[in-house]
């Protein structure tokens, strides 16, 4: 690890980290209790992904894909295990300590954009590195950047109503990698759009995760898209009960 002038650790990227596993979970369990019942999301989950692994995380509705996601990001809580990124166990940061470190080393891509509507693409992929204290004149320049390695820089000024489901999607993805994050985490990044839009949207993924030397963990129920990462990992009840690389399916 290494650490900002801020004082916020970040993930070292120097090639003696590179043997680390970027994440690794161990004995994770998370429960939800509404009151009148609980629900085991999560029961003691064990994982790990390298660095620069595209990793898919697939299974049947309520098997605990998305929650898993939540919880190895730092999201949500655990009841019981570790998680650790980069070595660094984020639930001993304090909360405005771990926020500051997912915004300059990770990015999200959610299946509904969450894009703000008052705001035109570019507007919205800066804002990240504006809330992290980037100055807005380099703030601006690497959200133009961005745009343009996604194919939208001419669409920089259209507010999110004004773009397809494919391009609003493009855009989550430059907001997603703006500040350089180690890991992107993708929650049915394509789950909202026609396959010939989601191949487009994750052969984008898959260009920058080659080039970029980024790790991806992507949630989704489809297997085409799983079929397009290095490695699916299969969960059941709150299991991982498969986790093979592409060869091994």
């Amino acid at each position: 690890m290494s650490t900002t002038t801020a004082g916020t650790p970040t993930i070292n990227a120097s090639p003696a980290a590179a043997d680390t596993p970027i994440i690794s979970a161990s004995g994770v369990v998370k429960t939800y209790n509404t009151g009148k019942v609980t629900v085991p999301a999560l029961r003691g989950v064990d994982l790990t992904v390298n660095r620069g692994e595209m990793v898919a995380i697939m299974g049947p509705s309520g098997c605990g894909k998305t929650t898993l996601l939540n919880c190895l990001s730092g999201l949500d809580t655990i009841d019981e295990g570790e998680i650790l990124i980069a070595g660094k166990d984020l639930a001993h940061l304090p909360d405005d300590a771990r926020t500051d470190f997912r915004a300059r080393n990770m990015g999200f891509v959610f299946q509904f954009y969450n894009l703000l509507p008052v705001l035109s693409a570019v507007e919205n992929v800066e804002l990240p590195l504006l809330v992290s204290g980037v100055k807005p004149k380099e703030s601006r320049e690497r959200a133009l950047k961005i745009l343009d390695r996604v194919g939208l820089r001419d669409w920089a000024s259209h507010r999110p109503a004004e773009l397809s489901g494919g391009q609003r999607q493009r855009v989550t993805v430059a907001r997603a990698l703006v500040n350089e994050p180690a890991i992107v985490w993708a929650d049915e990044p394509t789950g909202d759009l026609d396959s010939e839009t989601a191949d487009d949207v994750m052969n984008l993924m898959i260009e920058l995760n080659k080039t970029q030397q980024q790790t991806f963990v992507i949630v989704t129920h489809d297997p085409r898209i799983g079929d397009m990462t290095q490695r699916i990992i299969r969960m059941s009840d709150g299991r991982i009960v498969n986790d093979g690389l592409s060869g091994d399916r």
